[in-house]
Formats: C-alpha cells, structure tokens, sequence
C-alpha cells in the first residue's frame, strides 16, 4: 500500500481517479450478480465503495465531495429529463390516487424515522440516512448531507447518515419485496389472472385510431371541398385518400378536392368519431383504400426540424404546402390523431400520404435526421443544469425552521428537469436527450455518488457495526421500510381497489426501487407494474428529497 500512499500525496488527482475506477468496476460487478433474479444494481458500488474506505482508500475531502455532489446532479437530472414528459398526466385520474398512496407511504416512513429515533435514542443524523436507505432512495441521502452541512454539523455526522443509508439499504429492498410476497399469499392473489383482467379493460378503454372507408351518399356535401366539409375539425378525424367514383385508382386528398357523390373517402380516427363522420358523408365500403393502386403512398417521419417545432397540425399545413396530409403522430408509446389544434414535438414520428414527390418535399420540412434524433446536445444539458443549481440554491424560509429551506442540489436540477422537459422547446433551446445518453448520464452519476458515499463512510463502517449501533440501524429500517408499505397496500385493494400488478408497482414506485420493479414485473408476468410505478415516480423522488431536508433541518438545525 506504500505505493498508494505516495501516489495520494504526489498526485491526488489521478489517484482520486484510480480510486474511483476501482470502485465502479468492483462494485458494478457485484451489483450484476443476482439471486433468483435479483441483484443489487448500481448499489453495489457502495458496499464497495465501504469495503475499500475500509481497507484505507481515501480521496482528498474537496474533490472527494465535488465527484459525490456532481454525481448527484447527474442522476437527479437526467431522472426529471425522462419522467418529465407523462409527470403532469401522471397526477390526473388514477394516477391522482396513487400518488395519494405513495405521499402517504412517505409521510408514514418520515414519521416512524423520527419517532423511532427518538425511542430508541439513536443518533438523528444517522437515522436521515437510515431514512434514505431504507427507501431505497439516493437523493433523500444527498439532501439530507447537503441539509447537515447547512446547518454547520461535523463531517463525522455526514458519514454516520451514509453509513445509516448503507446498513438499511438491503432491508429496503428485500422488505419491499416480503409485503409484495405476503399479499399474494394472504390475499389469495392470482397475479397472472389479474394482469390478464387489466390488460383486458385498458385495451377496451383505450381509444385506438382506425381507418374506414366511406363512400360519399350526402347530397349536401356534393361539391364540397374537403376543407369545408362540415364536422371534419371538431371531430379530429383525417381523410388521405380519394377515390373518384367510376375511376380504379386513388388520389391523394387534397383539400381544394371536391366531394362528389360515389366518391370513397379513406379516414382515419377513432371508432366513435368515424361513426359520426359516417353520418355527414354516407355508408361503409368493403374496400380498403390504402391497398388499391394509386400514385398515393404512407411514409413514416420524424420530426427533427427546428422551426417547426412547436406548430400545431393547422399551422404545418402540409396540405396546402405540399399536397400530403398528416394522418396520425406517434409520441413515445402513444398514438395521436392529427387533430389540427395538436402540436408537434421534437421526436415525434409523422404518418403521411402523399405523392412520392410532395413527400420528399414534405419530409425535408419536418426533418427526418436520424441524426439530429440521436445527437446529445451538451449545450442545452448544461444550460439546465445550471438553471436547476440555481433554482436549488434559492432560498425559501419557512415557520419553524432554523434556516431556510433550499431544495438543493438534489432537488434544483430534478424540478427544473421536470419542467423543461414538459416544455420541450424554450426559444432556441431544444431539451430533447437521447434515452441512450441520459441512461448512460444517469448510470454515470449514481456511480460516482456511490462509490463517493461507500469511501467516506467506510473507514468507521467494521467500528459502526462492532459497536452494534448498525445492527440497530438495520432494524429499524427494516420496520421504516415495512410498516408504511403494509398500511398503503392494504389500503390501495380496500379503498382503491387497485388490480395487484398496478399495487405492486405502486408499492415499488414509492421506494423508487428498480429490484423491486423487475421482481413485480416477473411475478406478475405482466409490464403492467410498470405503469403505476412511472405513474409516482417523479412526485415520491421530489417528496423524500424536501423531506429529508425538512427533517433535517427541523431535528438537527437547534
């Protein structure tokens, strides 16, 4: 270890470096380790992280806290990027009960923490961390560190909230999955039987674009062109082909096209409204225009184009520009009519019909980068960034607290993520990220907060548990992970009567615990899990990190 030593003290940097190297790979290699399915993930590299701060691997404390905080922002942003987009619909309908459900698991586990605490008599700020880990939550660390260091507490209390973090963080895990297992059992629960009964009600639900075509029998509309045909607009529905009566092929529907009786109209819709429109124009036809000969044909393209942006479906006006129409977006999983007031995002994937020429025309409008699509762009990055440190920063006071509350550097960046992420566009500014580069983003700074976390916790972790303090830590957890999840669950079959895959990822999004996700996802033999979890998810992140900082503060500020 001489040559450690020597290397610490002639070149701190790269040997931060190696440290911090040596850590990822270890740790990473014992977080993709599993058992029956499941492993720890990335929170391996903290156990790592302990084991080499253990046995005398140290990072000079500035640079070792700049890695950890940096690492965090990472994390945190690149979380509110991806969950921002769904967080404002995640809050209406059902998702408005479950984000009940998971507020209240948080305020539960808030309360045992301090009451807990306070029974037994055990160090405040080591029961912060042991709040965080036994909800499996990262940020709640970061910002109960960043509230210690506010309210001027030695370095020795920041270590003993790490250290109560990484004690309770396997009981988090394995406690969640215990109450998932023991509602099944005692529940008497067939989950495959109820993720094939929900499958079954959302597909019914849910309205599905179609396409019908119709022939023109209204002798009202004789004449009419397209444009003015009456009901079109309110309707969201789209015509994209024509078929003039007594001719054999199609053409494109233009809306200077004049309908005339015999015509066949190709659109497309949902169900409902097609049967509406069938009303204004006529009866069904056998035939699917789509498959007879014409010069019309679909092209799928995606919006990469700047200055288009933003612009509603009325406002492209491909029609008249180009001669094509725009029958339907695709955004994420989700399929959109191109109703006109709709408007375009970065990404989204455009089905339009048209001559082979005017949509060449057309897509060199709309972009079509492949690109542009997966380029990451750095600038706009850093931008929110910036914004999201200075909003974290910005000072709130509050009755009762002895300092201001500030949302920190684990907070800031994820509101500020939530938000332009929302938006997608802020003048030039386009916050698209690439799921491969905020994946990679994220991987990246919950590694270095970690293994920063494991080395500044570890040198006191053997004398911690020696003392039998981190067996009292590990208990408690288990019950601030337990207890809550008992509750909200028996709550969520009585009062919400949620099916058990959406229970389950429910009860896993509320720890924003991925583990526990994959293991409901597996026993359910379903994704559904995984709706209810993305369903909390951004609200339960943003709640445990102003908790652990409000009880910080409140507990430790005197």
């Amino acid at each position: 270890m001489n040559w450690l030593t020597q290397l610490q003290s002639t070149q701190p940097v790269a040997s931060a470096v190696l440290t911090l190297s040596l850590v990822a790979i270890a740790g990473l290699a014992l977080g993709n380790a599993k058992i029956r399915g499941i492993g720890l993930g990335a929170a391996g590299v903290l156990f790592a992280g302990i084991l080499f701060g253990h046995l005398g691997f140290e990072i000079e404390r500035g640079t070792l806290g700049f890695v950890r905080d940096f690492g965090l922002i990472l994390f945190v942003y690149t979380i509110g990027m991806q969950v921002g987009p769904g967080f404002g619909a995640s809050l209406r309908r059902e998702g408005f009960r479950m984000n009940v459900l998971a507020a209240l698991i948080v305020g539960l586990g808030a309360a045992l923490t301090v009451i807990l605490g306070l029974v037994f008599k055990q160090d405040l700020a080591a029961m912060m961390g042991v709040f965080a880990g036994a909800t499996t939550n990262t940020p709640a660390l970061g910002a109960a560190q960043e509230a210690l260091k506010s309210v001027g507490a030695s370095p020795a209390a920041t270590s003993a909230a790490g250290m109560g973090y990484a004690v309770a963080y396997p009981g988090g895990i394995a406690g969640l999955i215990l109450v998932m297992i023991l509602f099944r059992t005692f529940g008497r629960i067939d989950p495959e039987q109820e993720a094939a009964r929900l499958k079954s009600e959302q597909e019914a639900a849910r309205p599905r674009l179609t396409r019908s075509t119709l022939v023109v029998e209204n002798p009202k509309i004789d004449g009419v062109a397209l444009a003015d045909l009456p009901g079109l607009r309110e309707l969201g529905v789209t015509l994209s082909r024509v078929q003039p009566a007594g001719q054999s092929t199609v053409v494109s529907a233009r809306p200077d096209l004049r309908l005339h009786p015999g015509d066949r109209v190709l659109a497309v819709g949902t169900r409902e409204n097609l049967d509406r429109l069938r009303l204004i124009i006529g009866s069904d036809a056998p035939e699917d225009l789509s498959l007879v000969p014409g010069d019309v044909t679909t092209r799928r393209v995606v919006v990469t184009q700047r200055e288009v942006l933003g612009q509603s479906v009325e406002q492209l006006a491909l029609p008249t520009r180009y001669g094509v129409t725009l029958t339907r977006l695709s955004r994420g999983e989700v399929e959109l009519a191109a109703a006109p007031d709709l408007r375009l995002q970065f990404g989204d994937i455009a089905q339009v019909v048209g001559r082979d020429e005017d949509l060449r025309r057309a897509e060199k409008h709309l972009g079509n980068s492949a690109r542009a699509l997966n380029q990451t762009n750095f600038l706009a990055i850093f931008v929110g960034i910036a914004l999201g440190v200075m909003v974290g920063l910005y000072p709130v006071s509050l009755p009762g607290l002895p300092v201001p509350l500030r949302l920190g550097l684990a907070g800031g960046p994820l509101v500020v993520a939530l938000i332009i992420s929302r938006l997608g566009q802020i003048g030039p500014v386009i916050w698209h990220m690439p799921f491969n580069a905020n994946l990679a983003l994220r991987e990246l700074g919950l590694t270095l907060f970690l293994a920063c976390v494991g080395l500044s916790s570890g040198a006191h972790f053997a004398e911690t548990l020696r003392s039998g303090a981190g067996f009292v830590w590990m208990g408690l957890g288990f019950l601030i992970t337990v207890l809550p999840l008992l509750v909200v669950a028996w709550l969520g079959r009585r009062w919400a009567r949620l099916p058990f895959p959406h229970l389950c990822g429910l009860l896993a999004g509320s720890l924003t615990d991925p583990p526990a996700l994959a293991f409901a996802t597996g026993m359910n033999r379903s994704d559904a899990p995984t709706f209810a979890y993305a369903t909390v998810y951004p609200l339960t992140m943003l709640l445990r990190i102003l908790v652990a900082q409000v009880l910080t503060l409140q507990l430790l500020g005197s």
